[in-house]
């Protein structure tokens, strides 16, 4: 479904213009001074009536980012990946959108330390975070855009260590501006990551599933008919099940173990390994498991 491509491009264009207009806003009644140098984010957003729009920005950005974390975890554990790589991801992704949150809410002028603990977090984690999601650029499914996904995140993880890097020499040299353009830069660049998670969003489809009921007191009549993307190939194929065998029919030998992909628990490989008679498990409604027998599959 194409529509989830918007959230990650929503963040990025919510975020930016969020944290420019508190800036406009916090030059425009003279909270900052820019003739004495680039004020930190949060600088600009710790004085009312800006800090109230900041704080609420920030705790938007956090969900949608959270939201974001989510769907790319199960989109690549839908995939066949579930690895600790993925696991990594998602735990780095929550504890880093809890810090933008801790961020918004606790500002510079009332709670420093609370607030540069969620600054730690949202940066350092949130560094990390992109860096694990590069490497499943590589490793994970879909794949068909990796050609560029891949070297455009790798350029913007690079140049967001680089930055942070020079943020904390900066401000521990007394160089306070460029430390805050680095800092503004750094932002900037991670709503562009957060973006680039489009492309692998517009990959999300969902799979529809019919089943036919059986004749009262016949298990092993009912059929059924579906198709899917193949985790995002972007080829269909549509199957038919002509019968559905109890639970405790054993595989035949030779066939390989299924593995999960959303509702469907499918065959290892390519769905065009599928053939008629081979046996495949795959989850109806309420997780109910059943074992089917393949009778057809077109492309």
């Amino acid at each position: 479904m194409w529509l989830w491509a918007l959230l990650p491009v929503c963040l990025a264009l919510f975020g930016t213009v969020g944290i420019w207009t508190v800036f406009a806003v916090a030059v425009s009644n003279g909270s900052v001074n820019l003739t004495a140098g680039v004020p930190f984010i949060s600088e600009c957003g710790t004085y009312p009536p800006q800090s109230c729009l900041f704080s609420q920005i920030c705790s938007i950005c956090s969900v949608l980012a959270l939201w974001i974390v989510v769907i790319r975890f199960q989109q690549v554990r839908d995939c066949g990946n579930h690895g600790k790589a993925n696991v990594a991801s998602i735990v780095l992704g929550f504890i880093s959108s809890a810090g933008i949150s801790i961020v918004g809410n606790f500002q510079q002028s009332v709670l420093q330390d609370i607030h540069l603990l969620g600054a730690f977090l949202a940066f350092f984690l949130g560094l990390a975070y992109f860096w694990v999601q590069l490497f499943l650029t590589y490793r994970a499914q879909p794949s068909q855009d990796r050609c560029w996904v891949g070297p455009v995140r790798a350029t913007c993880c690079i140049l967001c260590t680089v930055l942070v890097i020079a943020m904390i020499v900066l401000a521990n040299t007394g160089s306070p501006s460029g430390a805050a353009v680095c800092e503004w830069a750094l932002v900037m660049l991670f709503f562009c990551l957060f973006g680039l998670f489009v492309a692998e969003f517009r990959h999300i489809d969902g799979h529809h599933l019919t089943v036919q009921k059986a004749a009262p007191g016949n298990d092993r009549s009912a059929a059924s008919n579906f198709s899917t993307d193949w985790c995002g190939s972007g080829t269909s194929y549509d199957v038919t099940v002509s019968s559905v065998l109890p639970d405790n029919t054993p595989t035949p030998s030779g066939l390989p173990l299924p593995w999960q992909q959303g509702e469907l628990l499918c065959p290892a490989g390519d769905p065009s390994s599928l053939r008629q008679g081979a046996v495949e498990r795959r989850v109806l409604h309420h997780h109910h498991q059943q074992r089917c027998v393949i009778s057809q599959v077109q492309g």
